[in-house]
């Protein structure tokens, strides 16, 4: 407990100094393909802005489409550069499938995948379209398929890849991960923390799935991170106003958050930080002690496969 929370201290409070910054140290990415998920708003959005003033070819992927197209025109009016959008609802695995089927379409290599969009402390009896929980299923689930799905374009491009899979210092809030409560009955009418409790979850759910990841995809030169963008003010917190007004003290301006997650896709430095765990500001620091759980990470995989498997077996 004492760790967890001087981890949490350290990741709140970590300062305004920085090695890199996406202002000044991003290298030029003329030629690379980057696509954001949630790319239409919030940290998403400055991420897609910085790599556009980059040369990037970016693609937004997000749920809605006015939203997006209102997103890219406004990026086009401040890089002079325009985005591509990519329809896409995490919290529906046939909408994965087919934003990923696009993207195949358009692009032979993706260079940079972030897996970026997710939501927070949405009602309790929320469920995605295939009857998970909303937040397991949008921040979890709909990024794992998403990533398994372009895994062809990953491996092809050019220079090798990467993947960086936004966490938060939520996972370590968190006790044993059980994929029992990802589903409604009686164990996840059971949680004490209720929609807080989940949110965590998934955000150690993330967490796991980036360091499986890198175990099992390294040596095709995919480098695969857990990222915290830090206590950022974005819509994030529009689900629960009392948290956001609690925290907003202590909140840092959205265009800090693109900076780890920009640092983890173009660094050259993060191309040796497959599965670390990259915290504010661009510090490596230990995560949740059980995503470094190679049995746990294993048991998350197979039971992201198997519930995979199932949904395509209906298809």
């Amino acid at each position: 407990m004492l760790s967890a929370l001087l981890s949490i201290l350290a990741e709140t409070f970590p300062g305004n100094k920085y090695h890199w910054h996406q202002s000044t140290d991003l290298p030029d990415q003329t030629g690379r393909v980057h696509l954001v998920t949630g790319g239409n708003s919030g940290i998403g959005f400055e991420a897609a802005k910085c790599l556009l003033r980059a040369n990037a070819i970016v693609y937004i992927a997000a749920r809605s489409a006015d939203k997006a197209r209102k997103a890219i025109a406004d990026l086009k009016g401040e890089t002079g550069r325009e985005a591509h959008f990519l329809q896409l609802d995490l919290a529906s695995l046939a909408s994965v499938r087919r934003a990923a089927s696009v993207f195949l379409s358009k692009e032979s290599e993706l260079h940079v995948l972030y897996n970026n969009a997710g939501v927070m402390f949405t009602d309790f009896k929320l469920l995605t379209e295939d009857g998970y929980d909303l937040q397991w299923g949008t921040n979890v689930l709909g990024h794992f398929y998403f990533t398994q799905l372009l895994l062809p374009a990953l491996k092809r491009a050019t220079g090798g890849s990467r993947v960086v899979n936004l966490t938060s210092w939520a996972q370590h809030m968190t006790g044993e991960l059980r994929f029992e409560t990802c589903r409604p009955g009686p164990a996840r009418d059971a949680i004490a923390g209720g929609k807080y409790e989940l949110y965590a979850s998934s955000k150690l759910g993330n967490a796991v799935f980036a360091k499986e990841f890198d175990r099992r995809y390294r040596g095709d030169n995919i480098v695969s991170t857990l990222v915290d963008p830090g206590t950022i003010k974005t819509d994030l917190f529009k689900h629960s106003k009392v948290w956001e007004l609690l925290t907003r003290p202590i909140m840092f301006d959205r265009s800090y958050g693109a900076l780890n997650m920009l640092y983890a896709g173009t660094s050259e430095e993060a191309k040796d930080h497959g599965g670390k765990y990259i915290a504010p500001w661009a510090t490596i620091r230990s995560p949740n002690p059980q995503v470094n759980d190679a049995a746990l990470g294993l048991r998350f995989w197979e039971w992201c496969e198997t519930e995979i498997k199932n949904f395509e077996a209906t298809q």
